[in-house]
């Protein structure tokens, strides 16, 4: 069985600039510390997830291209081709999907940005419940982790649109500092892990207070 290919920064540069035209001709983007990614090398963005846009936010704005892991069951129909051809990650969460794995981390070694809702599904968006996966890939491959919060994706007032924030609202998007998950020791113990997730989660949480501090929200 031949080993999944790594999806195309190409293509996830051309989604950027699909998602660059969709989010601010529909909404109105305010982004701030954009600056603070890292212009080269691996990266994994932590975001997140209280919104079905917050994903395609995310990717239109952020200053590098992003190839997010997102659920199978979001690539339906003429979806598919095109989620893939944007270069986005399909992943089975009812198990350990190594494809997706690998492709995953195919992103990270080839020095490219690795998008992840590390609350693995769309909550209240305040990082209270983590799950290992995100912890997994940073401390598998050194990249550092750069929290980003979307605020205001969730306003239901005023919306003319089920499921999708008031059209010409504005939506927050904060960068924060890139930070090491692992603990210098490169050690992928389950312990390991389950302390670079508390790690991970304490820093993300701080962000977003931070976040809404910024912004007001």
């Amino acid at each position: 069985m031949t080993a999944p290919s790594v999806p195309s920064e190409k293509g996830a540069e051309v989604g950027r600039r699909i998602g660059v035209g969709l989010m601010y001709g529909l909404w109105k983007p305010r982004v701030l510390g954009s600056w603070k990614v890292p212009a080269t090398g691996p990266v994994i963005f932590a975001v997140n997830h209280s919104h079905n846009i917050d994903g395609p936010m995310v990717m239109g704005v952020a200053p590098r291209p992003t190839h997010f892991l997102i659920k199978k069951e979001a690539f339906i129909g003429p979806l598919d081709p095109f989620l893939l051809g944007i270069g986005q990650l399909k992943v089975d969460r009812s198990v350990a999907d190594r494809g997706a794995i690998t492709q995953a981390l195919g992103v990270l070694s080839d020095g490219g940005v690795l998008g992840i809702f590390p609350e693995g599904t769309r909550g209240e968006g305040d990082f209270a419940s983590l799950r290992a996966g995100l912890a997994y890939f940073a401390v598998r491959s050194g990249a550092p982790v750069v929290p980003v919060a979307v605020l205001g994706s969730s306003e239901r007032r005023g919306r003319l649109l089920k499921g999708l924030p008031p059209l010409r609202s504005s939506i927050d998007v904060v960068f924060g500092d890139p930070f090491e998950a692992g603990d210098g020791t490169g050690r992928r113990t389950r312990k390991a892990l389950d302390e670079a997730t508390e790690r991970i989660q304490k820093q993300l949480t701080a962000h977003l207070e931070n976040a809404r501090r910024l912004t007001g929200r």
